[in-house]
């Protein structure tokens, strides 16, 4: 018999996607509890994007990247970097990402991901309405703007990819995307943009809003730094930092870029990394920004939220200890005040985020090896806002015994 102050289910992780996890398994009549190290919004759901990016359904591992990477990786504040002082540390994942950029697994990969991003779509909507944030949605789309001719036709093959899943977008010469996005340099001289893009007003104020609305239903969020979980009967023992353990029926493991370590007490090796995102956030009169603008490449993307102008984006595979380099964030603002030319670039606020990757591009969702009280929800990218209503769903069905809406397989957390 449960003890009677021993939660249904404790959620680790108090992001968007923790949360989302948590609200959709107490809207199944669960008690739920969310333990945190810094509290909610405190990582990579404060400083994102914005972006419900559902047509971003091709994973970074891709023979196209295997193309730009080596241009890339020589530029040490480019798209793509790694920092000679982790490069030895991260090469088995390096590995892994050069093996899943096959085309056979390519296409696995992408198959999977559609299905994730059409349920995350589908959920999102009356998940922001039973939480009182469909007010804070946006759909304005994203403009991906070209410098040339060839570089259009190079990205053909991926629109071609998202055409027959069903995505829909318009390819524009420069008259017609300055119609949609007046500003930008002349440099940019073809673009594509897709309708179905989505973004929210703020990344971190719908997140605390995600924690006002589970604390408004009996949910409790509390602030620990749980080490290690490990099976016992009736449920799951939870290791605390400077504390008591504590126990719950079912735990959901979603800290996001720390979530390895902790599987690591359950038995699990899995290769989880971090993309080290910058950004930098201007006033909102920093630019008349109409429609999320992105610079692939480049890296980087410059969105309009309720709290100002953000610029930020590339990829940093640095890990959790190397100190920030926010020379990064400055040469992406450098970068945007050429490509629009009337962007005031000061008074801006930067930002480091931890952004949880699989080699992949794949999240990890689904039951420990060890034990199936406790589930994984974790590694998303860049895509854990976009993917977070989705995510908890499935997460939902797999706490209460209910077949998942996808097939689950690609997203094992054993594939590994």
């Amino acid at each position: 018999m449960k003890p009677e102050n021993q939660p249904d289910v404790v959620v680790i992780g108090a992001g968007v996607v923790g949360l989302s996890a948590a609200i959709a398994a107490q809207a199944r009549g669960l008690a739920v509890t969310v333990l945190d190290r810094e509290g909610p919004a405190a990582g990579a759901s404060a400083g994102n994007a914005g972006a419900f990016a559902f047509t971003d359904i091709l994973p970074l591992a891709s023979p196209g990247i295997l193309k730009k990477a080596p241009k890339w990786l020589l530029d040490p504040l480019g798209p793509l970097s790694v920092p000679p002082a982790y490069a030895l540390k991260i090469a088995p994942w390096m590995f892994r990402f050069w093996r899943a950029c096959q085309p056979s697994r390519v296409a696995h990969s992408t198959a999977a991901q559609t299905a994730l991003m059409d349920l995350s779509k589908a959920e999102l909507e009356p998940f922001l309405s039973a939480t009182g944030t469909l007010p804070m949605l946006r759909k304005d789309g994203n403009l991906q703007v070209y410098e040339s001719e060839a570089e259009l036709q190079a990205s053909l093959p991926g629109w071609k990819v998202r055409e027959k899943h069903g995505i829909e977008f318009r390819h524009l010469e420069a008259a017609d995307m300055a119609d949609i996005q007046p500003g930008l340099a002349p440099r940019f001289t073809h673009a594509t943009f897709t309708p179905g893009w989505y973004s929210i007003a703020d990344p971190k104020l719908y997140t605390l809003a995600l924690a006002d609305h589970f604390r408004s239903q009996g949910g409790v969020i509390e602030r620990a730094e749980v080490s290690g979980l490990r099976p016992v009967e009736g449920g799951v023992e939870i290791a605390v930092k400077n504390g008591p353990a504590r126990r719950a029926s079912k735990v959901v493991l979603a800290a996001g870029a720390f979530s390895h370590r902790i599987a690591r007490s359950l038995g699990e090796s899995i290769p989880l990394e971090t993309e080290r995102g910058y950004n930098t956030t201007l006033p909102s009169d920093a630019f008349d920004l109409r429609t999320q603008v992105t610079f692939g490449g480049h890296g980087f993307v410059v969105t309009r939220l309720s709290a100002g102008i953000r610029v930020g984006g590339a990829v940093e595979l640095g890990g959790l200890e190397l100190p920030p380099n926010f020379r990064r964030s400055e040469a992406m603002l450098k970068k945007a005040q050429a490509f629009l030319p009337g962007l005031k670039s000061q008074g801006g606020q930067q930002w480091m985020g931890f952004r949880p990757s699989l080699p992949d591009s794949l999240p990890a969702i689904g039951r420990a090896k060890a034990t199936a009280n406790v589930v994984y929800a974790f590694g998303h990218g860049h895509l854990g806002l976009t993917q977070s209503a989705g995510t908890a769903r499935i997460v939902a069905d797999l706490l209460t015994g209910k077949a998942t809406p996808i097939d689950m397989a690609a997203f094992s957390p054993q594939r590994f």
